[in-house]
């Protein structure tokens, strides 16, 4: 099949495309390629590049591909928070035109990169896609207004799938350490300790970040009738996790670290457990290849193989916000194109 996938050469994005060209699929990949430099690793090409804001793309564009994956947004909350109008603009508005120009283009399939962060704060069991949301950030309003905006424009021929993916973690060409199992773990491995800014209680659902590329190939071959505009949390029941749990973790593979609670933000308002049973149930063949504890351990040894150091923690190149803050003003005008 031939795929385009939005945001590739983002965190997820390259694990999707070499997956996908694996698979022996025909990959384009689009790409404002907002994070040049911040990579650390090779990545895998696609078949074919477009250097262009996504909002920029017409049905032209779009023609002759048969499924799109749209990973490209403004990607966390802090970011989001940064300018909360280009993150709406972006993860919404141009969310929401890039589906209407897939269907007018005749792409049989969408599939949307949603998030588990629209529940936001909850407490009690472990939250299914029916549940109340509850979204504490512009990043997590903006997903449930891409999600709500594309679902009225399935129908017979145009099948969207929206991919409530758990909190990202682990090794990427693209690595970030603004996440928080490859923060926690990125601080004990330069600077000797743990650092915990909130009290260590909240839940977070976690998934391996080439998990979530799997999640797009098996979501891409799955039958049209089992998977149309459906609302799907990715992600697995045994991967709900305190990030006190998180830092022990930390501390078992790094001997010796030691543990801080800065408490600076409290107790954190992002506290949320999830319920994976529907993916279970659409996708019985689709298992989790990581657990929290092997992604953690395949992405240690990356850190020490790269030598990973303070300099690495404090700089700009694995913060996406920081890299976003000193390019914001060079490129507002690439960011404020017109959605279509």
């Amino acid at each position: 099949m031939r795929v385009l996938v939005t945001g590739h050469r983002g965190y997820i994005g390259p694990h999707l495309v070499g997956l996908l060209k694996e698979a022996g699929h025909e990959v384009v990949g689009c790409d404002l390629d907002l994070f040049a430099g911040c990579g650390w690793e090779p990545m895998p090409p696609p078949d074919r590049e477009i250097i262009r804001d996504v909002r920029s793309l017409t049905p032209r564009d779009l023609d002759g591909f048969d499924c799109v994956m749209h990973l490209a947004a403004i990607s966390n909350d802090p970011m989001g928070d940064l300018d909360p109008e280009i993150t709406r603009s972006i993860n919404a508005g141009g969310s929401i035109g890039l589906a209407r120009a897939a269907k007018a283009a005749g792409v049989p399939r969408f599939l949307f990169s949603s998030s588990c962060s629209i529940y936001g704060q909850a407490e009690g069991r472990p939250l299914a896609e029916e549940d109340a949301l509850n979204p504490v950030s512009v990043y997590a309003e903006s997903k449930i207004v891409a999600e709500e905006g594309i679902a009225p424009l399935a129908d017979a021929d145009f099948s969207p799938v929206y991919l409530r993916n758990a909190t990202a973690y682990g090794h990427s060409p693209m690595l970030r350490i603004d996440l928080v199992v490859n923060n926690l773990l990125g601080c004990a491995v330069a600077k000797g300790d743990i650092r915990i800014v909130s009290d260590g209680t909240p839940w977070r659902p976690l998934i391996h970040c080439k998990d979530i590329a799997r999640a797009f190939v098996a979501f891409l071959e799955a039958p049209r009738g089992t998977i149309h505009n459906q609302r799907v949390n990715v992600g697995g029941d045994a991967e709900n996790y305190r990030v006190r749990d998180i830092a022990a973790i930390v501390q078992r593979l790094v001997p010796g670290t030691g543990l801080v609670y800065t408490g600076e933000v409290g107790k954190d308002p992002r506290d949320y457990r999830v319920d994976f049973a529907r993916l279970g149930r659409l996708l019985p063949d689709f298992q989790l290849e990581y657990t929290l504890a092997a992604g953690m351990e395949e992405l240690l040894a990356r850190y020490r193989a790269h030598g990973f150091s303070s300099r690495d923690f404090d700089g700009d190149q694995f913060v996406r916000l920081r890299t976003l803050r000193h390019r914001l003003d060079r490129v507002t005008g690439g960011l404020q194109a017109t959605t279509p």
